[in-house]
């Protein structure tokens, strides 16, 4: 597989925009409401990824996606607005160098969801890397 088709080259390309957007987003929520923050935010995310769409020459007829894409895709978007709400209020009221870590213990609940709702397999590793991410985020959070 080419590495600019590789899942891990857009797995570190996510940490490193995820690591700027708490850096961004902490700057950018100083003397205004979090959730007017989020929605700027959320516009600015539907331009980009219209623009994307649009040089790239993806865009599909929405009557032509399956019902449970709809379904899930919905879900998933309500999810992601919640967690952004929630994500620039606490940058608000927290420093990013606690907020940020706590929030990433999505990972771990990710892998739990994935493990029981996925049908995904468990393995050492991943036990071990999933309370690593707990305890560090423990320990960030407590100290």
């Amino acid at each position: 597989m080419p590495l600019r088709e590789s899942w891990l080259l857009f797995a570190l390309g996510s940490a490193l925009f995820a690591a700027l957007t708490a850096l961004f987003g902490k700057l950018g929520v100083v003397g205004i409401n979090s959730n007017l923050a989020t929605f700027i935010r959320t516009v600015v995310i539907l331009l980009v990824t219209a623009g994307i769409l649009s040089l790239r020459h993806e865009w599909a007829k929405p009557a032509g996606l399956p019902l449970h894409s709809w379904l899930f895709l919905v879900l998933s978007g309500i999810a992601t607005g919640l967690s952004w709400l929630c994500y620039y209020r606490a940058l608000q009221l927290g420093p990013v160098s606690k907020v940020a870590p706590i929030d990433k213990l999505s990972v771990a609940l990710a892998i739990v969801l994935g493990l029981v709702f996925l049908g995904e397999r468990p393995s050492w590793p991943l036990a071990v890397g999933g309370v690593l991410i707990v305890a560090g985020a423990m320990v960030i959070a407590l100290f």
